[in-house]
This record gives C-alpha cells, sequence and structure tokens, in this order.
C-alpha cells in the first residue's frame, strides 16, 4: 500500500505518522503558570536534537479551541521547563495530563502526582520520575498555518535516580533502561515499554 500525503487531510496524515512513527519517547513537561501553580503535559513529539548545545526538541500543537497550550504559553513567559521521563507504571497519570483545562489550572491538583525541590534549578520536578531534564528556553519556531510550534530547550542539568545507575571504575555512568521501563507512545491510545535491551558493537 503506497500513500500519496497530498490526498489526506492533516488529521489524517497526523494519524498516519502517529501510526507509524513508533515508538516515540514521551516529554512529560512541567512549567509555571505564574498563579502559584504548575502546568504538566505530555508530548510525543519530542527527540533530543543536538548535544553541542545540548537540545531536547518537542512539538506543541493549539487546544481544540484554538487556544495556545498552556507549555507554550508558561515557557515563553519564563524561559524554564522540566522534562521528565515517565515509566510504564505511570501511563494513566500521563493520559489523565493530557486533558485540557483552563489556563491556570493545575494538572497536579488533579492527579495524585507531588513535586519535590530540584536543587539548584527554579522549578521543581516530579518526586516519582528516574529522569528529570532541567531546560532552558533556547528558541521556538512556528511551522505550518495552525501554527505547530518547535520548542526547543537547553539542557542545564539533569536529575537521575541513582537507583537506576551504575559508576564504573572511570566514573562513567550506565543507566538502566530496564529499570526505569521508560513509557512510549504508540498510535491512538496506545502505549508501549521496552522489554529487554540487547547490544551491538558498531563496525570500526
Amino acid at each position: 500500500m503506497n500513500i500519496n500525503f497530498s490526498e489526506f487531510s492533516a488529521n489524517q496524515r497526523y494519524h498516519f505518522m502517529t501510526q507509524t512513527i513508533i515508538p516515540r519517547p514521551i516529554a512529560w513537561a512541567l512549567t509555571d503558570s505564574n498563579n502559584g501553580s504548575f502546568n504538566l503535559a505530555p508530548f510525543s513529539y519530542f527527540t533530543a536534537v543536538s548535544s553541542a548545545p545540548p537540545i531536547l526538541m518537542i512539538s506543541v500543537g493549539n487546544k481544540p479551541n484554538g487556544d495556545k497550550k498552556d507549555t507554550l504559553v508558561n515557557v515563553v513567559n519564563n524561559k524554564k521547563m522540566v522534562i521528565h521521563i515517565a515509566s510504564e507504571q505511570d501511563a494513566a497519570l500521563v493520559t489523565q495530563t493530557a486533558a485540557s483545562l483552563a489556563h491556570g489550572e493545575s494538572e497536579l491538583t488533579e492527579s495524585a502526582l507531588k513535586t519535590v525541590t530540584f536543587d539548584n534549578f527554579p522549578l521543581p520536578r516530579l518526586a516519582q520520575c528516574d529522569i528529570a531534564y532541567g531546560c532552558e528556553l533556547y528558541e521556538i519556531k512556528e511551522l505550518g498555518d495552525v501554527p505547530q510550534n518547535l520548542i526547543f530547550v537547553e539542557i542545564k542539568q539533569i536529575y537521575i535516580n541513582e537507583n537506576v545507575i551504575d559508576i564504573d571504575e572511570k566514573q562513567r555512568i550506565k543507566v538502566h533502561a530496564d529499570k526505569i521501563k521508560p513509557l512510549a507512545r504508540l498510535g491512538g491510545g496506545e502505549y508501549t515499554t521496552i522489554n529487554k535491551p540487547f547490544s551491538l558493537a558498531r563496525p570500526k
């Protein structure tokens, strides 16, 4: 089956893409709403794009009513974001935080999620996540007529749970993905996680 994208609507193309670009990592992004509360939302259009500088990207559309999503509004206003890597056991909570709330309403108050101080960073992090990136806004690019907003953030620091790492004699950190059990997105309402990691040597 060969599909010509020019024959389909944006919604249909989105369906094809999310069904076939699999699995996709999820950025569970926390931002400051400037009213004493924090916004938390998941995004599966998410990836690392550079290590020098260390840049992550999340792609953010608009709310169903056309308003800008709180994540975009907040990062424009405050320039800071904490991106978490969710685990398999967080799937229901991740889905819950995808709900569209009025600006200023916090997903944290609607769930059992707790935050803790993120040392040396102005925003907190989710207590239950093994990995959190303290990020600063780097650049925003708009694509298309809607538009879709590509938010590029620079990693300023990383929190890693010591229970999911080993440190060898050369002080190199090994992160065990099978201990983190990272949650990933498939098409529709489907999620997945890793089963058993395997290694292959790269050719010289």
